[in-house]
């Protein structure tokens, strides 16, 4: 078992615990830090690194992450092609931000745990 190197520890979450974000919230939390996004332009980013998913999905994962104080999301009226539509925005809140780097922190401490060699023997 890891254990926390000492003054590491988040308060919230120690190196010895596995995170709660999961990989796909962790990515989209991580764009969301770079700058508040549409959910088709977040869509597309998410696509563009990799991780696919259908309208339904993603709105469903959007709204755990807004159920959990992780994101907030707002409708923005804006006309296209003459026509008013709403499409929601979504920025990360603090909470999210704290949640997304105790899981970067876990993730750089294990990675430091493990040696080169180790590294290569499983390669």
């Amino acid at each position: 078992m890891y254990t926390a190197a000492p003054g590491k520890a988040s308060a919230d979450q120690p190196l010895n615990q596995l995170p709660t974000l999961t990989h796909l919230q962790f990515l989209v939390i991580g764009l969301l830090l770079e700058s508040v996004s549409s959910g088709r332009s977040l869509r597309a980013r998410l696509k563009e690194n990799g991780a696919r998913k259908s309208g339904p999905a993603f709105y469903q994962l959007m709204a755990r992450l807004e159920d959990s104080g992780l994101v907030e999301g707002r409708y923005v009226k804006q006309s296209v092609s003459g026509q008013t539509v709403r499409e929601r925005h979504y920025d990360v809140t603090t909470p999210g931000r704290t949640a997304w780097r105790a899981s970067q922190e876990f993730y750089a401490y294990i990675a430091a745990q493990v040696s080169p060699s180790d590294r290569l023997s499983h390669a």
